[in-house]
Order: structure tokens, then C-alpha cells, then sequence
């Protein structure tokens, strides 16, 4: 359908989440808003699912600012309804999933996003795994293979290993030949690591993983850590690293990791230290599309497993952000749209 066609059929207001101060979930309100009108280079996506990811926390909270008021989210899923003049990839009735649109705002029944970020949903798989898979599974997919890239041999700290990113990240670290341990809180989340493949997990809660780590490793220590609660954990990651090892942050569900003096990185081991974000990794289509259908061709071949934990309601968003900060989430959590 042509844009200045979905104009005329269709009345202005939709449903979504609108913040209009930054705070705590109570924040997260369901309003009405106007309905958005693709530009030249977008499409117009009638939502299934949006996604529910850590930044979106630090949206709503100002740790990322952006101007008020907005709608949050960042990747979702659906069928295009119309196309910009200058998109000849997509046509209505496609389906598509997209991740990564700056100030988008995809905690809504309609969005206009650029095309892209967006990929067709391929046969085999549906709107709920790719919503659930999209910004989690290309994050995951990087990290593995450009943050740090793990080979065979490799001995991997995955932290939060039961959440959407850890239990891909798990996944995806072993399909490349690498020894995995894997922290989790309570055992509960640590099986679900271990089913995910992980060789060791530990419950963070009874145990410190530090010296763990270092007796599973007969104190060598690993060569990567792939940290995504920072805070907590950052300091204790810089000690169980091998000499010239990896500590790869991207996140920081604990609290952010303060100044690092970089003297602290020589006395760790020489060990380098990254701090990498979606964006720069899929600078362009080409690349955010190379990505996806590795992951898409790892699911649809069972080597794989995208757990999606729970979905709520969009009316119910501010109890998703209470549940995702109280870390009481396992695999991915999605909105139903429609």
C-alpha cells in the first residue's frame, strides 16, 4: 500500500507506551499517540511483538537521554502496511523484524521505521522467535565473533548466562568450539544455562565465581568475559582473565562500571578492554542482514534454541521493566502487539 493511500484509509491515533517524565516503571504509560507517517526511506510495520531489552531501562531512566516526551523500545516484529517511495525491498504484507532504529520506539501497535534495519522474516520461522531473536541474537552474534573471536579452544566466562543475550551468547560460543562457564543466580537459572551447553555454571548466589573460575581453570583464568551486569561483577571478571585476555562489557544491569585507571589492565595481565554497542556492528544493511541469517539459519537448523521466557501485554509494561531490573527474567521477554 502507498503512503499517501494509508493516509486516506486510515485515521490518526494509535496505541502505545508514552513517557512523558524519566523515572522509575510507573512511568510507562499506555496512551494514545499519533499515528506515525512512513518517510521516503522507511516502512510502516503493524506490530506482532516488540522486544524488551536492558536498554530500554536506561531510556526510561535518562542513563541514555532523549527528549521528552517519547516512546521506548527498540526492535519488534510484523507485516509492512506501506512502503516509502525510494524502498523497493519490502512491499505490504511482508514480514519483517528490525533492531537497532535510533529513537524509534517500537512499544507501540504501529511504527515507521527505516528500511534498513529491517529483514524479512524468512519461512520456518515466526513473528514471536524473530522479535525474540533480533537485537539479542545479533548482539550475541558480534560478540562472538568481532568483540572477541572465539575459536576452538577457547575457555569463556559468560555472565547472567539465563538471560535473552548470556544463553545465546552460551549457545553460540560452543557451536564455535569453546569451553563455556556460566554464572547464573539460583539454581534454577544456572539449569537453564547448563541446557543451553554450557560445560560449568555457577550460582552466583551461593558462590564467588572468582575463585571458581580460577580452580576450573587450574588457575590460568579464561580468555574472554562477556559481562553484561558490570557493577557487581566487573572487577572480579578483570581478575580471572588470562594474561592478554578479553574482558568484552556490554551492559550494566548492576549499576555502570566506573573510570577504569588503565594501569589496572597491565597489573590484570595486559588484558584489553572493550566496551562495544549495537550500532557499530551493523554500520550497514548488508551487515545487520549478514548476521541475522546466521542466526536465522542456526534456528532454523535446531542448532539454535531461542528461549522466550514470558510476554505481556503492552498495558502492562511498567511490571516487564519491574520483573527485567529485579532480575526476576529468564530467555527473552516480548510484547504482544496484536
Amino acid at each position: 500500500m502507498e503512503v499517501d493511500e494509508y493516509r486516506r484509509r486510515y485515521s490518526p491515533g494509535v496505541k502505545a507506551i508514552r513517557v512523558e517524565q524519566l523515572g522509575g516503571p510507573e512511568v510507562l504509560r499506555l496512551a494514545d499517540v499519533e499515528r506515525p507517517v512512513p518517510g521516503p526511506d522507511d516502512v510502516l510495520i503493524r506490530q506482532t511483538f516488540a522486544g524488551l531489552n536492558y536498554i530500554d531501562v536506561y531510556v526510561r531512566t535518562g542513563v541514555y537521554p532523549r527528549a521528552l516526551p517519547f516512546v521506548p523500545g527498540r526492535e519488534g516484529a510484523g507485516a509492512v502496511e506501506a512502503a516509502g517511495s525510494n524502498v523497493t525491498a519490502f512491499r505490504p504484507g511482508m514480514r519483517v523484524a528490525y533492531a537497532e532504529s535510533p529513537g524509534l520506539g517500537s512499544y507501540a501497535e504501529l511504527v515507521a521505521v527505516p528500511a534498513r534495519f529491517c529483514v524479512e522474516i524468512p519461512d520456518g520461522i515466526s513473528d514471536e522467535i524473530a522479535g525474540a531473536a533480533m537485537l539479542q541474537g545479533m548482539t550475541a552474534h558480534y560478540l562472538v565473533t568481532d568483540s572477541f573471536g572465539v575459536s576452538t579452544g577457547d575457555r569463556v566466562l559468560v555472565h547472567a548466562a539465563a538471560g535473552g543475550v548470556g544463553r545465546l551468547l552460551v549457545q553460540l560460543a560452543k557451536l564455535r568450539g569453546a569451553t563455556v562457564i556460566a554464572t547464573a543466580g539460583g539454581p534454577e537459572k544456572c539449569a537453564l544455562a547448563k541446557q543451553a551447553g554450557a560445560d560449568h555454571t555457577i550460582d552466583y548466589r551461593a558462590l564467588d565465581f572468582a575463585p571458581e573460575v580460577k580452580r576450573l581453570t587450574g588457575g590460568a583464568g579464561v580468555d574472554v568475559v562477556y559481562d553484561g551486569v558490570g557493577k557487581e561483577t566487573w572487577e572480579r571478571s578483570l581478575s580471572v582473565l588470562r594474561v592478554r585476555g578479553s574482558f568484552v562489557l556490554f551492559g550494566a544491569a548492576s549499576g555502570p562500571v566506573p573510570p577504569i585507571d588503565p594501569q589496572r589492565l597491565s597489573a590484570a595481565g595486559s588484558v584489553q578492554f572493550s566496551r562495544p554497542t549495537a550500532g557499530h556492528f551493523m554500520r550497514t544493511h548488508g551487515e545487520l542482514a549478514e548476521r541475522m541469517n546466521d542466526i536465522f539459519d542456526a534456528i532454523r537448523g535446531g542448532r539454535l534454541d531461542v528461549r522466550i521466557g514470558k510476554v505481556y501485554a503492552l498495558a502492562d509494561a511498567a511490571q516487564a521493566h519491574r520483573d527485567l531490573e529485579a532480575r526476576a527474567t529468564t530467555g527473552k521477554s516480548l510484547f504482544r502487539i496484536t
